[in-house]
């Protein structure tokens, strides 16, 4: 028979005890923020931060130069800030991996089961920083930017374009390291991990803050029966308002490059007016 299906924390920490002899404890957590703070240091002295870091203005000139538009909130670019994980977002990620979003339960997910003996390797934004920009055509603009600095570190970097069912908009760039951490003996590894680059425009930056505490209440809770009728159709629902929020937010964004085009092809004589044909 097997076992029901965990749908609470401490529900997958008893789940993880008896499937996989893995002992969540108090020495887990400090093992995680021992190697993560070791993590975080190794790519803040990496040549592809040091890089990237330095030619953060440059970028915002550039663009500036190209399109008459500011990059970045600030025309100076404050530092680039790299954040860690907190050990119970790890954790929580772990179980939706494992769990909630494991379309192969009781089997283990696609990629594999993602338990502390892994879990450096396979979750890719133990470390991350954010980046905001003012336009969507701002987004891929750094991307190119960033994949010039990975390759001329010699650094993997794979993009993702998230668009999201729930309305959310971002791109996430993976940039590979090698990384010395602890064990949990206190003895040491080098493992291949990776570090995220999370790039958004400043409304979905907006939105996104607002509605931060909504997504994580959401993304924790267990799968839920079938319901009646789906979300779109719902309008009284949390799901409603929020989802379609970050659609139209992204739609407003695609008009705004629009008429930015539209004013840049009229400047250089490119686009004429229509006129009206008139019978004498």
């Amino acid at each position: 028979m097997v076992d029901e299906r965990p749908d609470t924390i401490p529900k997958y920490i008893t789940w993880l005890a008896k499937e996989h002899d893995v002992h969540v404890s108090a020495r887990t957590k400090n093992h995680y923020e021992s190697a993560v703070a070791r993590m975080l240091s190794e790519v803040e002295s990496s040549s592809f931060w040091m890089q990237l870091s330095t030619d953060l203005r440059n970028y915002h000139e550039r663009y500036l130069l190209d399109t008459g538009y500011d990059l970045l909130l600030q025309a100076t670019p404050v530092k680039l800030e790299l954040l860690t994980k907190p050990y119970e977002s790890l954790l929580l990620k772990s179980f939706r991996r494992n769990i909630l979003d494991n379309a192969l339960w009781p089997g283990e997910p696609k990629d594999g089961w993602v338990l502390p003996s892994n879990w450096f390797s396979q979750v890719g934004d133990l470390v991350r920083a954010r980046l905001v920009v003012k336009y969507l055509d701002g987004i891929t603009f750094v991307i190119d930017r960033v994949k010039e600095v990975a390759d001329k570190t010699g650094c993997p970097c794979d993009v993702a374009l998230e668009a999201r069912e729930e309305g959310y908009y971002a791109a996430h760039l993976g940039i590979g390291q090698k990384v010395e951490i602890p064990k949990v003996n206190w003895d040491t590894e080098t493992i291949t991990t990776s570090f995220e680059i999370q790039l958004t425009t400043q409304l979905q930056d907006v939105i996104g803050r607002l509605l931060h505490k909504y997504y994580e209440e959401r993304r924790s809770r267990s799968p839920a029966a079938p319901q009646a009728s789906k979300w779109q159709w719902d309008y009284q629902s949390e799901e409603f308002v929020a989802n379609y929020l970050g659609h139209i937010l992204h739609y407003v964004e695609g008009m705004i490059m629009d008429v930015r085009s539209r004013q840049a092809a009229s400047a250089s004589g490119l686009l004429t007016p229509k006129r009206t044909e008139r019978r004498l």
